[in-house]
């Protein structure tokens, strides 16, 4: 079967297909180098959507590649380039459509396809060029891999093979030809590493450092100096020189570096990472055609399977859902916000003014109950400024006006007179909070919103003693604030929508990820995290060893043990948020005496780390009274998983969010929950537990599934 049939075939199977032209244009280089086709990748829409490959936009390419095939075997074009369109190169594969494939037999031919197309790339009687000329993803990567030389912008933010993230491999070449052109040890760190560290992006001058470009321009005049430098090399005058692969043991030890990575980040529980090393293992030799093809069929095997449909569910919650928030009210309700005061200075309440001075660019005056602490206060956030400085995240002139924007008083009413968002962070007790509320209140704007960073206490009863609480809302940010994208916004009984809105006004400016959640107990994510871990305590309280109970969710895939991440969250706040929680649900949360212990004895966590890796602190097993009951590590993750789906049916039950893919969206952006799972609400539908628990699936049959 020819290509375009290949293509024509797959084509009926991605009915929705934002279809990609790939159009061709002629050009005399500079400086007498001669004629030059470059190919523009263009969906025809603006600089928000990027452009894709689906079937039919392949075949688009291919069309086009017929015409510069000729005119390269004529002898009339001295070489062939692809380019994007203004801010976008390419980011791969349609995968709206991938996620509709039924069939083994489908999957691989979209594998097929692409391969083939861009094969012919590298088979053209010319030199071919690739301009990265801004964001590029996936197969937007591997189809300058297929090229002969490469450019890169500056002002490109955003490159990445992202697959494996997903659930996938990079399967247009990624996994043969980048080793085979880097080296397997940056190979990895950019398939592996990367993709499971949150697929993180290079920048511009990092996928040059790497040699993946072979020169780096400016944004500005990128395409203009890429055909400048394609002159110099078409003619001679430049001569891209690229360092020898290392074939031998640093081969070798660079996959196993990548496997002991992909074991600390999933422990086995997921693919596609160990699909994408297996074929870069095998690249070692230099065959790219059975590189090509064992791209082919791990594609295939893994789009069948449930981990990408799970991650792809996942990708849509974090790049759809989390922009529209369900349930927010109108955005034109919402108040301009000019000064924000905070309340605090500690440390969380430092992170607040950084971030809001770096997005807001508004005035931001942090009070507290003595100078020594403000000023500790704003001295961390000048000092974090010129942090960004040093790294030439921002130029001098900017370091100046944050730092001028940030102030601290003692006197709320000098601060905050002014101020149109105030928000607290000060100690986890209600009575201090309302105090500061009230405080807060006597002499801030009667439109100005109060706003609480409260982990688990009732926003409600929080705003019940003033003369507005219908401005006060919840604002629960996760640590650490820069990172974590979430922010749970929380509905008071009587907060009103304008507040709301501004609330959710404010999220958007802070680039964070905005749920809205009922006004009840930890709200979503302390809540379901503090029921897993006091499971996992119950467990070790009982007499499970406590290497069991911890062994037990590694099949999860989580990024950290149970144990790990108290330490993280810190033992006193964990039992602290246990200790809201079994007052408000004393038959499903309990208090765990043993942790009770750890706090009371001042220790940070479990475990010490003498040797590197974590190991039962003996100050702490010293301390742990457990009974004699003693469980497998199935049983374990039985009741733990069981007691999650159960608490998960309730809040649904309580309308602590409006549906399901809310607590997913707040588990993957707050708690670091692993895209390769979708959620947690798939995976208890995946794996039989939420019907054993509920009687029911948490999502339509289908959603994060594996195929029928």
């Amino acid at each position: 079967m020819s290509t375009a049939e290949l293509l024509r075939g797959a084509a009926e199977l991605f009915p929705g297909e934002v279809v990609t032209q790939a159009h061709v244009r002629h050009l005399e280089l500079p400086g007498g180098a001669g004629r030059f086709a470059l190919i523009t990748l263009d969906n025809g829409l603006d600089h928000t959507k990027p452009t894709t490959f689906g079937p039919q936009s392949l075949a688009n390419l291919d069309a086009a590649i017929d015409q510069v095939e000729a005119e390269a075997a004529e002898g009339s074009i001295v070489g062939a380039g692809v380019t994007g369109k203004p801010f976008i190169f390419a980011v791969g594969a349609d995968l709206k459509g991938v996620e509709l494939l039924k069939r083994h037999e489908d999957a691989l031919a979209i594998g097929r396809g692409g391969h083939e197309v861009f094969k012919r790339l590298a088979a053209l009687a010319v030199p071919t060029f690739a301009y990265y000329n801004g964001a590029a993803m996936g197969g937007g990567v591997e189809i300058g891999l297929h090229c002969s030389y490469r450019t890169v912008s500056a002002a490109a933010a955003a490159f990445s093979l992202p697959e494996v993230f997903l659930g996938l491999v990079p399967g247009w070449g990624g996994c043969t030809l980048l080793p085979n052109l880097i080296g397997a040890d940056r190979a990895v760190s950019v398939v592996i590493e990367n993709s499971l560290s949150q697929n993180r992006q290079l920048k511009g001058a990092q996928v040059r450092e790497l040699g993946i470009a072979d020169a780096l321009f400016e944004g500005a005049d990128f395409l203009e100096r890429s055909l400048v430098w394609t002159a110099g090399v078409l003619t001679g005058e430049i001569t891209v020189e690229r360092p020898e692969v290392d074939r031998g043991e640093a081969w070798d030890q660079a996959v196993a570096r990548g496997r002991a990575f992909a074991d600390s980040k999933v422990h086995g529980a997921a693919p596609a990472a160990y699909r994408a090393l297996e074929i870069i293992e095998a690249a070692k030799d230099g065959d790219l055609q059975a590189g090509f093809d064992a791209e082919d069929t791990a594609l295939a095997d893994l789009i069948m399977g449930g981990e990408l449909r799970s991650g792809i569910y996942a990708f849509n919650l974090v790049q759809r859902r989390a922009k529209r928030p369900a349930g927010a009210p109108d955005k034109a309700l919402a108040r301009p916000v000019s000064k924000v005061g905070v309340v605090g200075a500690g440390l969380m309440a430092s992170q607040l003014a950084l971030l809001f001075v770096r997005r807001l660019e508004v005035p931001v005056v942090l009070t507290d109950i003595d100078q020594e602490r403000i000023d500790k206060g704003v001295g961390y956030v000048h000092a974090e400024i010129d942090k960004l400085l040093l790294k030439s995240r921002i130029n001098q002139d900017k370091a100046n006006r944050l730092k001028a924007l940030v102030t601290g008083v003692l006197d709320k009413a000098e601060g905050f007179a002014d101020a149109d968002f105030v928000i607290e962070a000060v100690f986890e007790e209600m009575g201090v909070k309302q105090k500061v509320f009230a405080e807060v209140e006597a002499v801030a704007p009667a439109h100005a919103i109060l706003a609480t960073n409260t982990s688990s206490l009732s926003v409600s009863e929080m705003a019940s003693k003033l003369k507005n609480p219908e401005r006060v809302v919840g604002f629960h940010f996760f640590n650490p604030v820069a990172i974590l994208p979430l922010l749970e916004i929380v509905r008071g009984e009587r907060t009103d929508d304008a507040s709301l809105a501004t609330a959710f006004g404010v999220a958007k400016k802070l680039k964070k990820s905005a749920v809205l959640v009922k006004d009840a107990p930890a709200f979503v994510v302390n809540r379901i995290l503090t029921r897993f871990m006091g499971e996992i305590q119950n467990v070790i309280d009982e007499g499970t060893p406590v290497e069991v109970a911890e062994r037990a969710v590694e099949p999860l895939g989580l990024p950290m043990s149970p144990l790990v991440l108290l330490e993280l969250v810190g033992p006193a706040i964990g039992l602290h948020v246990s200790q809201t929680l079994h007052g408000a649900f004393p038959e499903r949360f309990t208090v765990s005496e043993n942790l009770a212990a750890v706090v009371a004895a001042g220790k940070r966590g479990f475990y010490v780390y003498d040797s590197g890796k974590p190991e039962l602190d003996p100050e702490v097993a010293a301390l742990l009274k457990q009974g004699d009951t003693v469980l497998t590590e199935e049983q374990t993750r039985d009741r733990v998983l069981d007691a999650v789906a159960r608490e998960i049916g309730l809040m649904l039950d309580e309308g602590v969010v409006a549906e399901a893919q809310d607590i997913d969206l707040c588990l993957l952006t707050g708690a670091g929950w692993p895209f390769h799972l979708g959620g947690i609400t798939p995976y208890l539908d995946r794996a039989g537990v939420s019907e054993r628990v509920n009687g029911k699936r948490f999502l339509a049959a289908g959603v994060a599934s594996v195929p029928e």
